[in-house]
């Protein structure tokens, strides 16, 4: 497991905002349940540091989403052996928190935004909720080994 706090951020993938990100926060997880399950208390208890109390909306927004997105990660992006991230950065000038999940798997892509299929199912809606809390999302393929499933979600 290997984890990064930094005020700063080398890859670039967030869109241009004023002032930049004010935190981050980046760690591997194992591609398993128990990852993702910690993958949203990390989440959680990392917005509560960056002062949104655990039982603020902001709070139990995020940690839904980031189980979502790494759910995702570990049942349709899994390679054996290999990790998924979780990334979050903060942007207090809008505020807002970018939330990214990069699994091993690129040929995997879910459907575009504004695309998903409304399924009677009992399970597959995750994405569903993913665009129904945020306020965008997407994703990414920075290079040819990885995706990179994103969302935003409005601090305010």
């Amino acid at each position: 497991m290997n984890a990064d706090t930094a005020h700063s951020t080398a890859l670039g993938l967030e869109p241009a905002r004023p002032g930049g990100p004010t935190g981050h926060f980046a760690i591997r997880l194992s591609a398993t349940p128990r990852g993702a399950r910690l993958a949203r208390r990390l989440a959680a208890e990392q917005l509560h540091s960056w002062g949104r109390s655990y039982d603020s909306e902001p709070n139990r927004t995020t940690s839904l989403l980031v189980a979502e997105l790494a759910t995702n990660a570990i049942r349709h992006g899994r390679v054996r052996g290999r990790d998924f991230r979780l990334r979050l950065t903060l942007y207090s000038a809008d505020p807002a928190l970018r939330i990214e999940v990069t699994d091993p798997r690129p040929d995997r892509r879910p459907p575009a935004p504004g695309t998903l299929p409304v399924s009677d199912l009992i399970s597959g809606r995750g994405l569903l909720l993913v665009e129904a809390l945020s306020t965008h999302w997407g994703t990414t393929c920075g290079d040819p080994y990885t995706k990179t499933v994103w969302c935003e979600v409005a601090l305010g």
